[in-house]
């Protein structure tokens, strides 16, 4: 395999408004992904940027940046459309696709999810982390994944996404991490699809994916990140990673 990490990154954050910029640190929040995706050393890292601030601000880190149309409806149709600027030759055959708000991501994440395509059935790799409480699964923006790990099995396939606490019954959950490992052609087919019903019924993109019958595999980590969706999460990030300053 021959991974390329792209980073889809817009201002138009309806939560946190111009979050890519936001300062952590003493550095925007974007060039913190930027040294996660360098740390994992799975591959070249760019970013695919819907604003020429953001643009700005990677090439002054001395990042690549590419400009894509801010019109593109999601992160998965930004970054396919920056390959085509950054890989026209398709030497890349797997793109991880690092969402641009997981500033206190383990770079082994990425060194994780790229794993799930070894098994040359499965079209996209994503990660999953345990849910520690009942709250934590009741809660809606916790994305839940249908799947489950035989002892010692650190990859298992995905049945399903929700925002419902799913599976019923006694037994470990799942929180989805939303980072995705690509096969290059398996990214060509999901932008190609028109939005599917159960996607638009629970605004998850990757069930546009298992509705068309693409196989999403699961890995497993014990802690992830959280993502940086409101003030209250940016202060915690800025907590965390002054800390580890």
């Amino acid at each position: 395999m021959n991974p390329i990490v792209v980073i889809p990154a817009r201002m138009a954050a309806t939560r946190l408004p111009g979050k890519p910029l936001a300062d952590i640190a003493g550095r925007p929040m974007i060039v913190h992904m930027l040294e996660r995706g360098r740390e994992a050393e799975i591959g070249p890292v760019a970013v695919a940027c819907g604003d020429e601030e953001i643009v700005a601000a990677v090439r002054a880190a001395g990042g690549q940046a590419v400009l894509t149309d801010p019109a593109l409806p999601s992160g998965s149709d930004r970054v396919h459309a920056a390959l085509a600027t950054l890989d026209p030759d398709r030497r890349h055959d797997v793109v991880v696709n690092l969402q641009g708000d997981f500033p206190t991501l383990d770079p082994d994440g990425l060194r994780l999810v790229v794993t799930a395509l070894r098994d040359p059935k499965v079209d996209i790799g994503t990660l999953v982390v345990p849910i520690r409480d009942d709250a934590e699964a009741a809660t809606a923006s916790f994305v839940k994944a249908a799947c489950a790990f035989a002892p010692g099995q650190t990859v298992a396939p995905a049945l399903y996404f929700s925002r419902q606490p799913i599976p019923w019954g006694r037994g470990p959950r799942w929180h989805h991490v939303g980072i995705y490992a690509y096969r290059r052609s398996a990214l060509d087919r999901f932008v190609s699809l028109p939005p599917s019903p159960l996607e638009q019924r629970e605004n998850l993109e990757q069930l546009r994916a298992l509705e068309d019958g693409m196989r999403i595999a699961c890995v497993r980590m014990e802690h992830g990140p959280f993502g940086v969706d409101t003030p209250e999460d940016l202060e915690r990030a800025r907590a965390l990673l002054l800390a580890r300053a």
